[in-house]
C-alpha cells in the first residue's frame, strides 16, 4: 500500500491544524477571564502548567536527560522571563476585555523586529515604521484616546516582556541548538515554580482553588492546559515538517482576529465605532508590520520569523513554545 507523504497532503489539510492553532489562542483570552479572578491569577497559573508538565515532561524526558547544567541554566532565566509574560497577560486579561487584550498583545508582532533592528543598530524600512505608527494609533483608538486601563496597560507590558523573551532565546548561547520540547518543558517548569512561590502572598491557594472550581471552570482550564498549550505546541512541531515558514507565520498571525471574534461573540464585548476602527487598525498595521518585517541573517532571521508571528515565542528554530 502506498504511503502518503506529509508534503503530498492537499494544502487544506496541512493548513487546518494551524489555522485551528491561531483559533484556540484567540479564544484563550475569553477563557482566561471566565476562569481567573484577579485574586486567582496565581493559583490558576499553578494549576494550569501543573496539568501540562507531566506529560510534556513524559514525553521529553529522554531529552531532558541530555541537558547540560548550562543548558538548565539558560532554560531557567528564560522561565522566569516566561513567567513575568504569564502573570502580566492573565491579570491584564482580567483587568480589560477579551478584545482589548487580544488585540494589544498582537504588538508584539511589531515589537520584536522593532527592538532587534534597535539592536543591531540598523535602520528598519519606512514601511515597517508606517505598520508601527498604524499598531499604535490603533490601540490608542481601542481606548477611545484616553488614558488607558491598567489591565489594557499589563498587557501591554507582556506584550514588552514577550519581546524580551523572544531576544533572550535568540541572544542566550547557552540554549542555542537546544530541542525545543526540551527547552519548552524547563521554561515552562521554572515559570511554574514562579507561580508556586508567589502564590502564598497572592491569594487563595492552588488547591483551595481548584476545590472551588465548577465543572465549567474545571472544562475551561483543561482546555487552556491541553489545547492552548499542549495541541499548539505539537502541531507546531509537524508544521515545521509539513509546511513553510511563511505558511506557519501567516495563519498564527490570524490570532488577533479571532481574539476579537471570540471576544464579540463569546465574551459579549461592544466595541464602539471608534474602537472598531482601533481594532481594524491593529489588525492591518501588525500584519503589514509582520510582512514588512526588517530581515535578518542567521539567528536574527528565526527571531524575527518568530517574534512577527506574535505569540508564545519561546524555543528556538521555527518552533515557538506555546506559551499562554
Amino acid at each position: 500500500m502506498a504511503v502518503v507523504s506529509i508534503e503530498a497532503r492537499p494544502q487544506l489539510l496541512r493548513d487546518l491544524p494551524l489555522l485551528a492553532v491561531a483559533v484556540v489562542w484567540g479564544s484563550s483570552f475569553w477563557a482566561v477571564r471566565q476562569v481567573a479572578e484577579d485574586r486567582t491569577v496565581v493559583a490558576v497559573l499553578v494549576l494550569r502548567f501543573g496539568v501540562v508538565l507531566p506529560v510534556l515532561g513524559v514525553v521529553a524526558w529522554r531529552r531532558l536527560r541530555g541537558l547540560s547544567f548550562a543548558q538548565w541554566g539558560g532554560g531557567a532565566v528564560l522561565g522566569v522571563v516566561l513567567g513575568a509574560v504569564f502573570l502580566l497577560e492573565t491579570y491584564g486579561v482580567v483587568h480589560t476585555s477579551a478584545t482589548n487584550a487580544g488585540l494589544v498583545i498582537s504588538l508584539t508582532m511589531v515589537f520584536t523586529p522593532l527592538a532587534e533592528a534597535v539592536l543591531r543598530r540598523s535602520a528598519p524600512p519606512v514601511g515597517f515604521l508606517a505598520a508601527v505608527g498604524v499598531s499604535v494609533l490603533g490601540v490608542a483608538l481601542l481606548t477611545g484616546l484616553r488614558a488607558p486601563s491598567a489591565g489594557d496597560l499589563l498587557v501591554l507590558g507582556a506584550a514588552v516582556a514577550r519581546t524580551v523573551n523572544v531576544l533572550a532565546t535568540a541572544r542566550l548561547r547557552s540554549v542555542r541548538g537546544v530541542d525545543a520540547l526540551a527547552l519548552t518543558w524547563v521554561q515552562l517548569a521554572f515559570a511554574t515554580v514562579v507561580f508556586a512561590l508567589a502564590a502564598p502572598f497572592a491569594g487563595p491557594s492552588p488547591l483551595a482553588v481548584a476545590a472551588s472550581f465548577d465543572a465549567a471552570r474545571w472544562g475551561l482550564l483543561l482546555y487552556l492546559s491541553l489545547l492552548c498549550t499542549l495541541f499548539a505546541f505539537f502541531v507546531q512541531l509537524w508544521a515545521v515538517r509539513a509546511t513553510s515558514p511563511s505558511r506557519v507565520s501567516l495563519l498564527l498571525g490570524t490570532e488577533p482576529l479571532w481574539a476579537a471574534l471570540c471576544g464579540v461573540l463569546l465574551a459579549g464585548d461592544r466595541p464602539g465605532r471608534l474602537a472598531l476602527l482601533g481594532a481594524v487598525a491593529v489588525l492591518v498595521g501588525t500584519e503589514w508590520g509582520r510582512r514588512r518585517a526588517p530581515r535578518f541573517p542567521a539567528a536574527g532571521r528565526e527571531l524575527v520569523n518568530e517574534g512577527s508571528s506574535g505569540r508564545h515565542s519561546g524555543s528556538t528554530g521555527r518552533v515557538r513554545s506555546t506559551t499562554t
